[in-house]
């Protein structure tokens, strides 16, 4: 079926991080005084994401109260910052992931944007991603590229639930099988979609995955993800 809304993911999708999300937190952690080396930070983080609820105390994974639980867990049960000194690291690192600079866009993005756009397509951005997401955008000057924008924390679901790319669909007023949704993740982003009953494009930057290891198309540049929407768009 003729695409006529695409869905688009944003880390490692649209842009990326310029330094990598561990190496912000122990800069940060530098910065408050602990001794914190930028591998195991990455340890950390990833163990702590992994073992984390999906809710703390009610607050939805990516939500401001879930992160600041997740960074306590970090800098003040294992590395031992001082309580007095966590909420203006917290202040920090939160202000670091608004700021533009932390990110890098992919060649490509803005004419992506401005090509769908140009041929009437519904865009939406669908990001496991906190309710900070807009003013991000806003930093980015992003905030009119998209008709809606869903974040998981603000939904309070995450893909690769099929409902987050149901609600994409219903706010982009097009049954399932006509969007397709585009992001770096097989697991989240391609098999999300393809089981909510979508099209799906996997955006493989890296160049880690073939086409026959991959449960759809696969695209290593923005470019050539415009221009497969574009031969598929109606």
């Amino acid at each position: 079926m003729p695409i006529t809304a695409v869905f688009l993911d944003l880390g490692n999708t649209l842009l990326t991080e310029r330094n990598g999300r561990a190496a912000v937190y122990s800069q940060e952690g530098r910065r408050a005084g602990l001794d914190v080396e930028q591998q195991a930070m990455a340890t950390r983080m990833a163990r702590a994401f992994q073992e984390m609820p999906l809710e703390v105390e009610g607050a939805y994974r990516y939500s401001d109260a879930w992160f600041r639980a997740f960074q306590r867990r970090i800098f003040v049960d294992e590395l031992g910052l001082r309580p007095a000194a966590f909420e203006r690291l917290s202040e920090q690192l939160f202000a670091r992931f608004e700021e533009a600079a932390t990110f890098t866009l992919y060649p490509g993005a803005a004419e992506l944007l401005a090509a769908l756009r140009a041929r009437g397509l519904r865009i939406g951005l669908v990001s496991n991603w906190s309710e900070r997401l807009p003013r991000l955008l806003t930093a980015l000057g992003l905030s009119t590229a998209f008709d809606f924008v869903l974040s998981s924390a603000q939904v309070r679901m995450e893909k690769p639930d099929p409902e987050i790319f149901h609600a994409a669909a219903r706010l982009a007023d097009a049954p399932g099988s006509s969007c397709l949704h585009a992001g770096d993740r097989v697991d989240l982003d391609a098999r999300g979609a393809l089981g909510a009953g979508l099209q799906a494009v996997l955006v493989d930057h890296a160049r880690q995955w073939g086409q026959a290891a991959a449960p759809c198309p696969v695209v290593t540049s923005l470019p050539d993800l415009q221009d497969l929407i574009l031969a598929r768009a109606a």
